[in-house]
């Protein structure tokens, strides 16, 4: 059974950057209604006791084509906030020194970094993430991705660290459309202790 990552902050904790109706809407509804349906695609599909990084980088081996895209679609949502969720905090931690070297043999610098993926972001057509992963050689690469896909779902072998939600439900309650303005808060409550972490599990 899979479930909800579990907030380490209130849901008023990331006030004035993330409101607290947006936490209880994101979390409380889009991300546990995204676990529901993702556990009973599992259970259809006899999948229970792989993990959702097997789930999703196998989906080819699911015939059922209505049930492979209720697990990619929903085990991309599930996984996807996890992640996102996870690296948000009120008091957000600098990176280490490990991430922050491979930071800037990738891309030069953290604020390099934070100028990549805002643009990434911004220009995302639609619904969808900008993402930081680590390659399987251990390289820090940026990207996006439609809807909820990732770097897992589209079979690149990349080990997402970072997840930036665009879609509307992610800011709309109260930046309404402006999403540049979303994502320019978005890194005012990133860990980026946390993501350093997560690069550092990766690379072990």
């Amino acid at each position: 059974m899979f479930e909800q990552v579990k907030l380490s902050y209130a849901n008023d904790g990331l006030e004035p950057y993330v409101d607290t109706a947006t936490v209880e809407t994101h979390y409380g509804k889009h991300h546990a209604t995204y676990t529901k349906n993702f556990n009973d695609a599992v259970e259809k599909a006899g999948l229970a006791g792989k993990t959702v990084e097997e789930i999703l980088g196998n989906l080819d081996g699911v015939a059922d084509e209505g049930l492979r895209k209720a697990l990619k679609n929903n085990g991309g949502g599930y996984y996807n906030h996890n992640l996102y969720f996870s690296t948000l905090s009120p008091e957000p931690g600098a990176p280490s020194a490990k991430f922050l070297q491979a930071v800037e043999e990738a891309f030069g610098s953290l604020e390099a970094l934070t100028e990549k993926l805002s643009g990434l972001a911004k220009g995302q057509f639609g619904s969808g993430w900008a993402f930081l992963s680590v390659t399987p050689e251990g390289r820090l690469v940026a990207s996006a991705s439609a809807n909820q896909d990732n770097p897992i779902s589209e079979g690149t072998g990349n080990v997402p660290i970072l997840a930036l939600d665009v879609w509307e439900h992610a800011y709309y309650l109260k930046y309404r459309n402006r999403r540049p303005d979303y994502i320019d808060a978005f890194f005012k409550v990133l860990d980026w202790a946390a993501v350093s972490a997560l690069y550092e599990k990766a690379v072990a």
